[in-house]
């Protein structure tokens, strides 16, 4: 009964302790991830005012706004642009992090600190020095002597998510190769197998989760993004970010904007049970 009595109070200590030290991190999901999250979602039952903001008066409307042909074609082409831009992210990635994986241990360092060298400048200020690479005087036009019009398409667009979101493709396969037993890969070749069946039926299967995590570190921020198309793509090409900011910022549609932000969540939260689901698989 003594021993009971006693682990009764180391226990409510462990617990207190626990929330104690877990109280910061849910107090800053509260506060700016819950609170904001359930006003955004109240905002979708509710009508635009006559001058922009929100009546508190019920409709659903919005949602069935949301399969209108425009914006569905917008939400078609945010997800060519994160597709392709994704697709290219790890065609260039993999053999990057491989080749960095394979690096002599004083040189991988050096390489890592040179992936993620671009996230110590502002981020505005990497798409500005896009500009002013791609506009008609720029650089470019300049050193091959040509006046082509590199800005305000959509391949400018995915150039610049490319840019931006590489090293999310890169470190998670870094980190997923770096763990492989070489080993593996010299049984493989020792039972006859040619590089590339040893990359197919070896490599690549053991490295799938740093590949779906590298996709989704990618195609998230490169399928909500306005910024990049804004300022590379002009009015030309308008993605769901762009849509979302026009919402709450030019039409003040308040409601709709919301009930967009809200199906934008919706999609990335399928893509993550998606990747869980995968990652389980493979």
């Amino acid at each position: 009964m003594k021993s009971e009595a006693k682990a009764r109070p180391a226990s409510r200590g462990r617990r207190l302790g626990a929330f104690v030290f877990l109280s910061p991190g849910l107090t800053y999901l509260i506060v700016l991830l819950l609170v904001p999250l359930g006003l955004m979602v109240s905002y979708t039952v509710f009508q635009r005012g006559r001058f922009g903001g929100v009546v508190y008066e019920f409709t659903t409307e919005n949602f069935s706004r949301l399969v209108d042909p425009l914006y569905l074609g917008v939400l078609g082409t945010s997800l060519r642009i994160a597709a392709v831009t994704t697709l290219i992210a790890l065609l260039v990635g993999y053999p990057t992090a491989y080749l960095i994986a394979q690096l002599p241990n004083r040189w991988k360092t050096a390489a890592l600190v040179a992936i993620v060298l671009p996230f110590w400048t502002n981020f505005l200020i990497r798409v500005y020095a896009w500009i002013m690479l791609l506009s008609g005087p720029g650089v470019v036009n300049s050193l091959l002597g040509t006046k082509l019009e590199l800005l305000y398409k959509e391949g400018t667009i995915v150039a610049g998510l490319l840019y931006s979101y590489l090293p999310l493709m890169v470190l998670p396969l870094y980190a997923t190769i770096e763990k492989l037993d070489p080993q593996l890969r010299e049984a493989s070749a020792n039972l006859g197998a040619s590089a590339f069946t040893t990359f197919r039926r070896v490599t690549l299967p053991l490295t799938l989760p740093g590949v779906m995590t590298g996709c989704l570190f990618v195609f998230v921020p490169s399928f909500g993004n306005f910024v990049i198309p804004e300022m590379l793509g002009g009015n030309k090409t308008v993605m769901v970010g762009n849509l979302i900011r026009n919402q709450f910022l030019s039409a003040r549609d308040w409601p709709f904007g919301s009930t967009l932000a809200l199906a934008l969540v919706a999609v990335l939260v399928v893509l993550l049970l998606v990747q869980s689901w995968a990652a389980r698989r493979a």
